[in-house]
């Protein structure tokens, strides 16, 4: 018998005016979504993620089932963003932890696509279970870039791989062994960008209420910067196997039934491994909830330093080098003319009720994020009324300069109002939402 206890937060953060993260807390189903694709795009995007992924797998409870309902979270952000122009192009992460019945034993089977995380804590060790699908993390594994480097890389944010970009896509996979006293934690980028390993660990390894875990990172990351949309949840196992005597191992098996092609270079595996687990989730407000439920199924996990079998070698002629330079150089046109696009885009946009200026399209452009360049410190209060709804939609400028510009006129013309006739209503605050969930699960 496996009893798991869950707690959660979110918040919009510091900068961003809108949350666009979105997950799910359930009895048995954990997820968490980091949607791309601007105000609208990325909110949509992971609110039907998040509902499609609850619907399927409510048809299929088991370790296929889990696969199959990332998969159709897929089809249903790709279908939407063809069918609406304004969503066109949205997308979204998407990491999920099930508990299921397989063969007779508890198992949390995990699936993940984007860079949101999931980590556990296991004896007082805090390990990182799923990768990053981003640039960075690939400059990683090829050994181009060192964990350190990669956290600060200019490149961290763009992903390689998300839900909503095509009609199909490729899921990690992997099944765990949950013991008791495992603690998991599953979080969007918006924690781990601002708060250490160190500082995570720190606070995971104090026991008590996991709400209260969750709501502790959500402020800390907001305390260091608060630069994107915070979520976290956290899920104790209180009941489940005893710690194994033995470190855990990992070796390569086949992939899950139904779970169906593995993405290159996303090995399958089995066995536990000292950090096999991420999820993100925004819990949904509801109340304290209680069930039992039973999950059983033989381990996969992908370490993350799996050796690769040796490829024979084999002869580089003149003509393949010239063609690899050629591909090299056509890529790094498109990106360069990409990021020139980008870089030498920006806008002013409320931040809560500040207004800031941004660096990029305000519905982000390939998954690259916009991000903040001025935090003027001028609120809603300091600027003619009549703006404001332009401004919660993104006012678009062709320069830092120039958006700097359009600010201190708004000012400078709310200013000429007052002395006139008078001041302005208070700004827009903000929430943030937290809930607590209890799951007890009962098997052979």
């Amino acid at each position: 018998m496996t009893v798991l206890r869950s707690g959660s937060a979110s918040d919009v953060g510091r900068v961003r005016s809108v949350n666009e993260d979105r997950a799910l807390e359930s009895l048995t189903l954990f997820a968490v979504a980091d949607g791309m694709g601007g105000h609208a795009g990325g909110e949509v995007a992971s609110r039907l993620a998040i509902d499609a992924l609850q619907a399927e797998f409510a048809r299929q409870p088991s370790a296929g089932g889990v696969v199959e309902a990332v998969r159709r979270a897929n089809v249903a952000v790709w279908e939407q963003g063809h069918s609406d122009p304004e969503v066109r192009g949205m997308g979204t992460t998407l990491t999920v932890a099930a508990l299921v019945v397989v063969d007779g034993g508890d198992r949390l089977v995990l699936a993940n696509v984007g860079d949101s995380r999931a980590y556990r804590m296991r004896g007082g060790r805090l390990d990182q279970l799923t990768q990053d699908h981003s640039v960075a993390e690939e400059l990683v594994e090829r050994g181009e870039l060192s964990a350190a480097e990669a956290a600060v890389h200019p490149h961290r944010h763009i992903l390689t791989r998300a839900l909503g970009v095509g009609p199909d896509v490729d899921v990690d996979t992997w099944e765990l062994h949950p013991q008791q006293g495992d603690r998991y934690l599953l979080c969007s980028d918006g924690l781990t960008n601002e708060v250490s390993p160190d500082r995570i660990t720190g606070v995971l390894e104090r026991p008590g209420d996991p709400r209260r875990a969750a709501e502790t990172l959500v402020r800390m990351a907001n305390e260091h910067g608060g630069n994107d949309n915070v979520t976290v949840v956290i899920v104790d196992v209180v009941v489940g196997d005893p710690p194994a005597d033995e470190p855990d191992s990992a070796t390569a098996v086949a992939p899950i039934v139904g779970a169906g092609p593995v993405a290159a270079g996303a090995n399958v595996a089995a066995g536990t491994f000292p950090g096999d687990t991420e999820a993100l989730a925004v819990a949904d407000p509801g109340p304290v909830t209680t069930a039992v439920a039973v999950a059983a199924a033989a381990p996969l996990v992908r370490p993350r330093a799996e050796q690769q079998p040796a490829t024979p070698t084999r002869r580089v002629t003149i003509r393949t080098l010239v063609f690899v330079v050629l591909l090299v150089a056509i890529g790094f046109g498109v990106y360069s003319t990409v990021r020139w696009y980008v870089d030498n885009s920006y806008f002013v946009r409320l931040s809560g009720s500040e207004l800031v200026v941004y660096q990029g399209r305000p519905a982000g452009f390939l998954w690259i994020k916009p991000k903040p360049v001025d935090r003027t410190g001028v609120t809603v209060s300091q600027v003619p009324q009549t703006f404001v709804p332009a401004l919660r939609a993104s006012v678009e400028e062709p320069s830092l300069a120039g958006a700097k510009r359009y600010v201190a006129n708004l000012v400078a013309e709310q200013r000429s109002f007052v002395q006139s006739s008078g001041g302005a209503p208070p700004p827009p605050t903000t929430t943030t939402t937290t809930t607590t969930t209890t799951t007890t699960t009962g098997g052979g």
